[in-house]
């Protein structure tokens, strides 16, 4: 309560507020010093000083009561030992599986609502902790497997020999020196796009999305390599985000993701065309050793020269038994012409081609009173010698 007025009287004899004193009890505010506000402008009020104070907030803890609504809205609780926060966000931005029990990382911004309620609305969620980050992976894993995101068969080959690659990566990273390092060293002179984004955090899916993105709306580099060096389970996590998952998958680009080392395993090893173990086993898979292709272009060289000479010695010995061949068709022609008068020469003495002509041959021992064959052309005469005489060859 307030209590009585104090008023001091003035000389003139008539009444002036020369000192007003209140008298307020322990404990008490003088009720016409405090602000007022209808519920409306309160909650107003609140959550703009909320806004003001806490635009956005991290906080770690238990996930409790996990529910999603209608497909769209996703509610749970987040405690520790002694408190609980109701959380409330879209499916959307649940980027990785959620149950009760895993512990997780929220990032988003308190406020109150139009109830009078406190409600924390969270924008991006992680699970932290190897038996959280475990158990998502898991869920998520077998919900993609499902769907054939990593199927075999649709993993496409690296082409070669590459000319240009686009790479996603942080570049202040030991990984990515790395994989520039062993690229220069092994086959100098390749074209390397660098898209810098982040490779652990919150924030890191999507600008690994991002740089997905631009690099296929360029078009003009023939693989993505994603990769990050070693890490915690934690830290690697970003690359279990689903939506990161899918980008890689639908990727018209090959890609090629070498993250952590050889004993860790995201999903995007698993959606990406060719996993390698390590940013530096990816530079040795996307480049040929330079010794070793010189020494490969030497033994080609080589090989070529010797078929060469062999084909050259082949030649001349097709060459040498061509003019042997050649010789030799000569002398059979030169042989023809020989037979070929001989056969004319004897023809011409055929007894039936004489017959032919008119003559006639006489057989028989020539002798008087001998009989004797007379043969013609078209007959046989037996005749008796009777009287022979010398022949006048002088006509």
């Amino acid at each position: 309560m307030v209590g009585k007025e104090s008023v001091a009287m003035c000389s003139a004899g008539h009444e002036d507020l020369a000192r007003v004193t209140w008298n307020v009890p322990e404990g008490h505010v003088a009720t016409d010093s405090l602000p007022t506000f209808t519920p409306t402008d309160f909650v107003a009020v609140i959550n703009q000083t909320l806004e003001y104070a806490y635009p956005s907030v991290m906080i770690v803890g238990e996930v409790a009561s996990f529910k999603v609504n209608q497909g769209k809205w996703v509610f749970f609780d987040l405690k520790d030992e002694e408190t609980s926060i109701p959380c409330f966000m879209t499916l959307w931005a649940m980027r990785q599986p959620l149950e009760d029990g895993m512990k997780v990382m929220v990032r988003g911004t308190p406020k109150m609502t139009k109830w009078g309620k406190f409600s924390f609305t969270v924008t991006a969620v992680q699970p932290v902790g190897e038996g959280s980050l475990k158990k998502a992976y898991e869920m998520l894993k077998k919900k993609l497997a499902d769907e054939g995101l990593f199927d075999p068969a649709k993993k496409r080959e690296i082409p070669k020999p590459l000319d240009k690659i686009g790479v996603i990566s942080s570049t202040g990273a030991a990984g990515y020196a790395d994989f520039i390092k062993i690229v220069n060293a092994r086959w100098g002179g390749m074209k390397i796009v660098v898209a810098n984004t982040q490779v652990q955090g919150m924030d890191a899916p999507d600008q690994i999305i991002r740089a997905l993105n631009y690099f296929n709306e360029r078009n003009d580099v023939q693989v993505i390599a994603i990769m990050r060096g070693g890490g915690s389970k934690d830290d690697l996590s970003c690359f279990n985000d689903e939506k990161l998952v899918r980008a890689v998958a639908a990727s018209k680009i090959p890609v090629i993701c070498g993250i952590g080392h050889e004993v860790d395993e995201s999903l995007c090893d698993l959606a990406c065309d060719v996993r390698a173990s390590t940013p530096s086993n990816a530079a040795e898979m996307l480049t040929p050793d330079r010794k070793a292709e010189i020494a490969k272009l030497k033994r080609t060289m080589l090989q070529t020269r010797q078929a060469a000479v062999q084909k050259i010695d082949a030649f001349n010995v097709r060459k040498n038994i061509i003019d042997v061949l050649k010789n030799i068709k000569r002398e059979f022609a030169v042989k023809e012409d020989y037979v070929k008068q001989k056969i004319t020469m004897l023809e011409a003495l055929n007894p039936e081609v004489i017959l032919k002509q008119g003559y006639a041959i006489l057989q028989g021992e020539i002798k008087v009173g001998n009989e004797a064959k007379i043969i013609t052309f078209n007959s046989e005469i037996i005749t008796l010698i009777k009287e022979i005489k010398e022949r006048n060859q002088n006509g």
